[in-house]
């Protein structure tokens, strides 16, 4: 893995609001999605799309958002992906 790889924002909640075409769980578009699996998609982009979908969600949503994507970032796995991690262990 890059040094300087950006975590994608997706944390595991993938479904599109129809009317306003953001990810419930990240809040990026489909053609935000379809740049960030672009390898020569820039860091620069990467992280100006980021400060966008903080933009894009806010309340718990935008909560949910920052813990989860920070659980991603230093672990490895998303709050939902931790979970059901867990209950695969009990």
């Amino acid at each position: 893995m890059e040094e300087n790889k950006i975590i994608s924002p997706c944390i595991s909640v993938c479904k599109t609001d129809p009317i306003s075409g953001f990810c419930y769980g990240c809040g990026r578009t489909n053609d935000d999605k379809k740049m960030w699996k672009d390898e020569n998609t820039s860091n620069n982009w990467k992280i100006s799309n980021l400060q966008e979908l903080k933009k894009r969600l806010n309340g718990w949503q935008l909560e949910a958002f920052n813990a989860s994507y920070e659980s991603k970032k230093s672990s490895g796995l998303s709050l939902i992906k931790k979970k059901l991690a867990e209950s695969k262990n009990h």
